[in-house]
C-alpha cells in the first residue's frame, strides 16, 4: 500500500508524538517547526518537545487520572512516555524529568527516521489533508490568523510558569528533604511559621505584576493559576493549597505552611518552586520569594513568566478523535484543542495519529470510549455542552462511571483504571496497523 505524506505542524509534545506514531507506521512525514528561525515568548531551546513550564508530568499512580492516562499511553507505545521514563528525576509519586535530556531524547528519536523531513520555518496557512496541526497554545500570529480566518475568533486564557532556582544558592540550614507522607526525600521543603507565612502573604498580594501590554483582560486557567492571583482569594488559600504542610512534619511538629522545591534536572543543580507560577515583575519575584525561609539568597536560573494561550471552540469544530467535523483527515492536537497539561497534550497527538492512520488504512477512526482516559479527553473537548468551554485536565470525572456503586474512592478509581487498561489492551490485540 502506498502511504501518503502527512504534514505535522509543530514539534511540541503533541506534534512530536503524532509524528512518531506515523513515522513508525511507515508514513513519510513533513514536520514543520519554526524554531530556531522564530520563537514564541515561552520557548528558549531548539529541540523538539520543549517543556516551557514545569518539568513535572504529575502523578504516576493509576489511582490518579493522569497516572492512568500515562499507563494507557505506555501501552499504546507513546514516545513522550518513553522519553519521560528514560529521563526521570526523583519527585516522590510524580513523574518529573530532566527537561533538556527529555527534549534531546524526543529529538534524537524522531531524527533517526529516514522518512522524516523537517522544515524549520513558520507555517502560515493551514495545511492540506492529511495533516495534524499541533502549533500549541502559543501559535504564531500568522497561524492564529489562518485559524481564525477559517473558524472565527479563537478563545483564549492565560498561563504562567514558575521560577527555577539553583541548588547551591539555597540556605540548607533552613530547608529539609522529604516527600509528603514519608514517600522518600525527593523534594526540598521550606517550612514557614505563622508569622513568616502572613508576612510573605501580605508582600505577595501587594507586589507589582508585569504588564500584559496589548493583551485582553486575562481569563486565568484554574490549573496553572499565578500564585499572586490565588493568594488574593483569601489569606489561607495558599496554606490550604500549594503550601499545605500536611504530611511534612518536622521533628513531629507540623509547620504552619511549607514551600516545596522539586528537582528540575538530572544533576540536581536546579529546583522548581512548586505551585509558584507567577506574573510578578522579576525584581518583585526576587524580593517576595526571597522571604521564603531558605530562599533569602536564591539565584534565579529562570524567573516566572505569564503568557496568553489560545484554544479552539472544539465542541463546535472537532470529532472525538480530534479531526475536523468538516474535514475528517485534518486534525488538531495539543493544548489548542482545549486539553490542558503535558500528558494530555501528548495524548491528543497520539490519538490523532492513530486515528489518521486508521482512516487511511481501514477507512475508520481509531475509536476509544470514555471508559478510557485518552478517549474521555477527546469526547470532552468535542462534546462539551456546558456553556463556557474551558481547558480541561484529565480527571475521573469525565470518564464513564462504573456500573456498580463503590463507596471507597481508592477502590473506585482502581476499578476504573483496571477497566480502562483492559480496553486499551483489547484495542492493541485487535488492531493490525
Amino acid at each position: 500500500m502506498h502511504k501518503p505524506n502527512v504534514t505535522v505542524v509543530g514539534a511540541g509534545l503533541a506534534g512530536a508524538e503524532a509524528a512518531y506514531q506515523l513515522l513508525k507506521r511507515g508514513y513519510p512525514v513533513t514536520l514543520y517547526e519554526m524554531k530556531p528561525e522564530k520563537r514564541t515568548p515561552a520557548h528558549t531551546g531548539d529541540g523538539f518537545a520543549e517543556l516551557v513550564c514545569s518539568n513535572s508530568l504529575r502523578s504516576d499512580r493509576i489511582q490518579n487520572a493522569v497516572g492512568l492516562l500515562k499507563e494507557e499511553m505506555r501501552l499504546l507505545g507513546s514516545l513522550i512516555l518513553q522519553a519521560a521514563d528514560a529521563t526521570r528525576v526523583p519527585a516522590g509519586g510524580a513523574l518529573a524529568v530532566d527537561r533538556e535530556g527529555f527534549s534531546k531524547y524526543v529529538t534524537d528519536a524522531l531524527l533517526a527516521f529516514p522518512n522524516l523531513k523537517v522544515v524549520h520555518a513558520e507555517c502560515t496557512e493551514l495545511p492540506d489533508a492529511p495533516a495534524i496541526v499541533a502549533t500549541g497554545p502559543l501559535s504564531s500570529d500568522a497561524m492564529s490568523e489562518a485559524i481564525e480566518r477559517r473558524f472565527g475568533k479563537s478563545l483564549h486564557f492565560y498561563d504562567a510558569a514558575a521560577p527555577i532556582v539553583t541548588y547551591e544558592s539555597l540556605d540548607h540550614d533552613k530547608v529539609f528533604a522529604a516527600s509528603r507522607y514519608d514517600r522518600g526525600a525527593d523534594y526540598l521543603n521550606c517550612p514557614m511559621t505563622r508569622e513568616e507565612y502572613f508576612a510573605f502573604y501580605h508582600a505577595l498580594v501587594t507586589a507589582e505584576t508585569a504588564p500584559l501590554h496589548s493583551f485582553e483582560t486575562p481569563r486565568v486557567f484554574e490549573g496553572c493559576m499565578p500564585v499572586e492571583v490565588m493568594a488574593k482569594r483569601g489569606e489561607l488559600t495558599l496554606a490550604y493549597g500549594p503550601l499545605k504542610p500536611v504530611g511534612l512534619e518536622v521533628n513531629g511538629k507540623r509547620p504552619f505552611a511549607v514551600v516545596q522545591l522539586r528537582r528540575d534536572n538530572a544533576d540536581g543543580t536546579l529546583y522548581n518552586i512548586v505551585g509558584f507560577q507567577t506574573n510578578l515583575k522579576f525584581a518583585e519575584q526576587k524580593r517576595v520569594f526571597g522571604m521564603i525561609p531558605g530562599l533569602a539568597h536564591a539565584a534565579f536560573a529562570r524567573y516566572g513568566v505569564m503568557h496568553r494561550n489560545t484554544f479552539l471552540e472544539s465542541p463546535k469544530l472537532l470529532n472525538p478523535d480530534y479531526s475536523l467535523k468538516s474535514d475528517p483527515l485534518l486534525f488538531f492536537a495539543g493544548q489548542m484543542t482545549g486539553v490542558e497539561g503535558y500528558v494530555e497534550s501528548a495524548s491528543s497527538g497520539l490519538l490523532s495519529a492513530l486515528s489518521l492512520a486508521s482512516k487511511l488504512e481501514a477507512d475508520r477512526p481509531a475509536a476509544f470510549s470514555s471508559e478510557t482516559a485518552i478517549g474521555a479527553l477527546g469526547h470532552y473537548v468535542s462534546e462539551y455542552n456546558g456553556g463556557d468551554f474551558q481547558p480541561m485536565n484529565v480527571t475521573f470525572g469525565i470518564m464513564d462511571p462504573l456500573s456498580e456503586r463503590v463507596r471507597s474512592k481508592q477502590e473506585r478509581c482502581e476499578r476504573i483504571a483496571r477497566r480502562a487498561l483492559e480496553r486499551i489492551r483489547a484495542w492493541n490485540e485487535t488492531t493490525d496497523f
